[in-house]
């Protein structure tokens, strides 16, 4: 099972009953965390969740909004008496933003591993997730994200034993290994079936819409996807400032046949995001105009 919470749902700035825009996520111990905007800690106490797992943040882009609690956010951390290491992947500029924000919070009692995005696309493995990079179209370098949970292959233990494979080789065979007992080898393609899908979260903000977006997002369980403007008189000040509409963002979760979309952060001048669900709705059915906290469980279908 995959936790998702949207954390932080606002925009440019915070308000009163809106945090600064950050996702989290985990699955089976591992803690990822997308943007860190101001309020992100207090956010995450509002939903009871911990910041001490925390294994891995990534950061679209570099604008205040989206990395501004950051400082905080280790504070807390370091003050959870963490010690492991924790990986941020983010653009070029992560090595020197970073050690900028970190001068308020100079000690910590863990490790922290950078990883620069270099390319338009990027896969990062992390066990059995797998973080995807992918450039979209904002007026600085700007990144959405995919977490993928890959699902092993099923096991088929009646194989197994029309085979007169050893019930200690059966463990590492799951796992993909080969073994080799009493000299004869077992290789993992004799008792396991094929590929079985995955759970895949999209999330992208401050950005046009694209083609690339649509590509990355194809067929996602859950698309958090920035709607800065919800009033339809507000295309074009998307277009110039590079954000997206309610509408721009529904067309893509249509075209790239997610299952669910989740509208984010919104403007500061949007008070009330939900007004505008209706007209939404009539391009894509499973739109969701969020608000802090909403959260969901994803489970692997059976198969």
């Amino acid at each position: 099972m995959l936790e998702v919470a949207l954390l932080g749902t606002g925009g440019m700035m915070p308000l009163p009953y809106r945090w600064l825009t950050s996702l989290m996520l985990r699955y089976n111990g591992s803690n990822i965390l997308i943007d860190c905007g101001e309020g992100t800690q207090i956010a995450m106490r509002e939903k009871g969740w911990s910041p001490k797992p925390i294994d891995v943040i990534c950061f679209t882009h570099y604008h205040a909004d989206h990395v501004s609690g950051l400082p905080g956010m280790l504070l807390n951390l370091g003050n959870s008496d963490r010690t492991e290491p924790v990986v941020m992947i983010g653009p070029k500029g992560l090595t020197r933003v970073v050690p900028a924000l970190r001068t308020i919070a100079p000690e910590l009692p863990f490790d922290i591993s950078l990883i620069e995005i270099q390319d338009n696309f990027e896969s990062f493995d992390f066990g059995d997730i797998t973080i995807e990079a992918f450039r979209v179209n904002h007026n600085v370098i700007c990144y959405g994200y995919n977490v993928i949970v890959n699902r092993s292959p099923k096991f088929d233990a009646e194989r197994a034993k029309a085979q007169n494979i050893p019930l200690k080789a059966w463990n590492p065979l799951q796992k993909g290994n080969t073994v080799t007992m009493d000299g004869v080898t077992y290789t993992p393609d004799m008792v396991l079936g094929g590929p079985r899908k995955g759970l895949k979260v999209t999330y992208c903000t401050d950005s046009r819409p694209t083609d690339f977006i649509v590509k990355n997002a194809a067929d996602a369980d859950l698309f958090v996807c920035e709607g800065m403007y919800g009033e339809p008189d507000k295309l074009e000040k998307a277009k110039e400032h590079k954000h997206m509409t309610f509408y721009e963002a529904a067309e893509m979760a249509r075209d790239a046949n997610v299952k669910e979309l989740w509208l984010t952060h919104y403007s500061p001048s949007l008070t009330h995001p939900e007004e505008y669900k209706d007209e939404v709705k009539k391009i894509f059915k499973n739109t969701v105009v969020s608000r802090d906290g909403r959260s969901t469980d994803l489970c692997f279908t059976e198969e």
